[in-house]
């Protein structure tokens, strides 16, 4: 997307051999309308003001009226000076010449200036962007307002050669997983693969698991002209002028991120570990069913551990969990578990454990967290056990998904119970709290919810097979 204004408003192709590829066609008005807004002009004070703060330049005139302000910068259009308040000593104003009138904001520094939301480094800055930002609503309002209603977004089409490369390689991502540069079959790079580009290939991607995610937006700094891939409109301002997902690059507007759908396709070289990963963003960017860790540690303890007594129960080495830790952070897939490395069948266990406390949202999930708790309280089995298994179906695909795997697989540790003494009450009161915890961080809570919690995870163990799930 990082594209320089005159390829972006051409709209150029990707590459040279991508005849079929269409890309979208950035809109231009509203960076027109960034290269026409007012340029800002500093008014330096004529005289030495004292008592100026260090970081304030000439610019700051002192203790002086509104009108007096309004006298300085009169007839200048983006003129602008610093002016300590005369009905607050202390308090600092920014005025600046806009339409016809001086507009007055109080002014903050913190390390930073700022009037608003946006932090910058210096006042020149904060006033350039001011005055893109005032020129463009001003002139603009109800197009910006209707941006969304026409998106870019849901168009089909443009991506129709790309897509087939694309989709080949992501399928081998499992065992490619560090190469990340997409390529044509004749070596051609591709120049420019947008996140917009690599949804719609992955979207054709039948070996792709289609779980729902939401995209995570974060205010971002664009360097260079930027254009949303929602809208097509330009993305205006000198900082902040909008929000990137963290999980797959995808570049919008602030206001036309309320509008994407939860179509997000995590993009690996984004995800740099495997613990402390949101699932479904893991899942999703490995483009596998369930985490690999739940997998790999499942078929390594079904091999060789299910007769291990006090599976689950007896801890392994701390600092060995943490090297299988680090090892699948840094290999993915590849990590080595076997029993030639780690011959205690308790440090893989330990392991997946580790995995499930360390996930940012539970398996169970805090959205769900009391509706299970309640469950849990129904005094009737058949009762208690349609109201579980209402609740499972509100559980987000993927985290369905790996509890469902891991329930057939606790099952199988109760079909050795005489050799490893862990039934589904004991494997509930260890996964219990590993699988479920409170939304918030309370103590008491967590005390009051515990026999409820082993409850929950004990009835989805005994009731794995009888159409629970």
């Amino acid at each position: 997307m990082a594209a320089s204004s005159n390829s972006s408003l051409s709209g150029s192709s990707v590459s040279s051999d991508a005849e079929e590829y269409q890309p979208p066609i950035w809109k231009s008005y509203l960076y027109q309308l960034q290269q026409e807004a007012p340029r800002p002009k500093r008014i330096i004070c004529p005289r030495e003001v004292e008592n100026r703060p260090k970081y304030y330049g000439r610019e700051f005139h002192g203790i002086i009226s509104r009108e007096q302000a309004d006298e300085i910068l009169a007839g200048v259009e983006g003129a602008y000076i610093l002016r300590e308040s005369q009905r607050q000593p202390g308090c600092y104003t920014l005025a600046l010449r806009f339409g016809n009138q001086t507009l007055n904001y109080r002014l903050f520094y913190d390390g930073k200036h700022f009037v608003g939301e946006k932090r910058f480094e210096s006042i020149h800055d904060l006033v350039t962007d001011g005055l893109i930002t005032l020129y463009i609503e001003t002139k603009a309002s109800e197009y910006i307002s209707k941006m969304t209603t026409n998106p870019i977004y849901e168009h089909i089409g443009y991506a129709t050669l790309l897509r087939e490369k694309v989709s080949r390689r992501l399928s081998r991502t499992k065992n490619e997983s560090r190469k990340a540069s997409v390529t044509s079959e004749e070596n051609t790079p591709v120049e420019k693969i947008t996140s917009l580009v690599r949804r719609a290939a992955l979207t054709q991607n039948d070996n792709h698991f289609n779980y729902e995610k939401a995209h995570n937006f974060k205010v971002h700094t664009f360097r260079g002209p930027h254009w949303c891939e929602y809208c097509a409109n330009f993305m205006w301002g000198l900082i902040a002028q909008g929000v990137r997902c963290s999980d797959c690059g995808l570049n919008v507007h602030k206001q036309c991120s309320k509008y994407v759908p939860n179509d997000c396709q995590p993009d690996l070289k984004r995800i740099k570990r495997v613990y402390c990963c949101d699932l479904t963003t893991l899942v999703k960017a490995h483009n596998t069913q369930r985490p690999m860790v739940v997998d790999l540690c499942i078929r390594e303890i079904e091999a060789r551990g299910l007769k291990s007594e006090g599976l689950y129960r007896v801890s392994g080495f701390t600092e060995h969990i943490e090297d299988v830790k680090m090892a699948f952070d840094r290999d993915g897939d590849k990590a080595d578990i076997s029993a030639s490395i780690y011959p205690d069948i308790n440090i893989i266990a330990g392991a997946l454990k580790l995995y499930f406390r360390d996930l940012p949202i539970p398996v169970i999930t805090y959205d769900t967290y009391s509706k299970f708790i309640e469950a849990a309280k129904i005094s009737n089995p058949d009762e208690r056990l349609e109201a579980i298994h209402e609740v499972l179906m509100l559980l987000p695909a993927a985290h369905y998904e790996t509890l469902r795997y891991l329930m057939i697989h606790l099952k199988k540790v109760t079909l050795h119970e005489k050799e490893n003494f862990m039934n589904a009450e004991n494997l509930g009161i260890v996964f219990g709290p590993t699988l479920m915890r409170p939304p918030e961080d309370s103590t008491l809570a967590t005390l009051n919810d515990m026999r409820y919690q082993k409850l929950i995870v004990q009835i989805l163990i005994e009731n794995e097979d009888s159409h629970l799930f």
